[in-house]
């Protein structure tokens, strides 16, 4: 899955330790959709729905 450099910056603010967990939710969340690459536009509506569930 590729991440434009927006979402890659986004990404690091989260804290080590759980990333991964993130990172591939993220790509889970962009597969469903239909996404081969995710941006900074998807990123935050990605993770504004982790807040919500």
């Amino acid at each position: 899955m590729n991440w434009s450099a927006d979402a890659e910056k986004a990404l690091k603010e989260v804290p080590f330790f759980v990333r991964p967990a993130v990172r591939k939710r993220i790509e889970s969340m962009a597969k469903d959709a239909g996404l081969s690459s995710i941006d900074q536009g998807f990123y935050a509506e990605a993770r504004a729905q982790f807040g919500s569930k």
